[in-house]
């Protein structure tokens, strides 16, 4: 069993994949299985429960067999806004969670034991970012569910960006190596899927 606080885990599926055609990235497959299964497959075992992010029919979603939160104003705001539908639904959960550990669906090399990690690094910080290659990625986060009010009013106040919000409120970066295969590359275009899968393949092969 874990061995740090009961935290949510929450894939924020939004992207609209409009480089890749339009599609919903978090079903794209990479080795054998779709960015959402990996992605809930990572966050599983270190979790007390897990949802995914997404506006739109969650009738997509249903094969992941976890809760779809849209967003509180029905979309447009990006992560953040995702974010705070995931802290939301942490805090009336019964018994509440106190912690939210998000990722992005699209991201095929989530490392293991990525929740534990960043709970491990955030020391007495409400919040912690993964960092590779020198490089925060902010979506790959640890968010204490009372920073929630203040998204809310940050969101309101025009805030749209996960890095700088992450700034604002002394969110501390934990860091990965980033070879063989930065753990937190996502896919963004064409190439990107290509190079995934064929990266995949060679992890498969080795």
């Amino acid at each position: 069993m874990p061995h740090h606080p009961p935290t949510l885990g929450l894939v924020l599926a939004g992207g609209e994949g409009r480089r890749l055609g339009g599609v919903d990235k978090a079903l794209l497959v990479v080795g054998g299985r779709s960015l959402l299964a990996g992605a809930v497959a990572i966050l599983g075992p270190d979790c007390a429960a897990v949802a995914v992010s997404a506006n739109g029919d969650p009738a997509r979603f249903a094969g992941a067999g976890r809760p779809v939160l849209p967003d509180a104003d029905g979309g447009g705001r990006g992560p953040l806004a995702g974010l705070l539908a995931g802290l939301d639904h942490a805090a009336a959960l019964d018994p509440p969670l106190a912690w939210v550990a998000s990722v992005p669906g699209d991201a095929p090399f989530l490392p293991a034991g990525l929740v534990a990690r960043l709970h491990d690094g955030r020391g007495a910080a409400p919040a912690a970012v993964a960092s590779s290659g020198g490089r925060r990625h902010p979506v790959v986060g640890l968010w204490s569910v009372s920073l929630r009010d203040r998204l809310r009013a940050d969101l309101a106040g025009g805030e749209r960006r996960v890095g700088r919000w992450a700034e604002a409120v002394g969110a501390v970066a934990v860091d990965w190596p980033a070879l063989p295969v930065d753990p937190f590359l996502n896919v963004n275009e064409p190439d990107d899927l290509l190079a995934a899968r064929a990266l995949a393949s060679r992890e498969r092969t080795a």
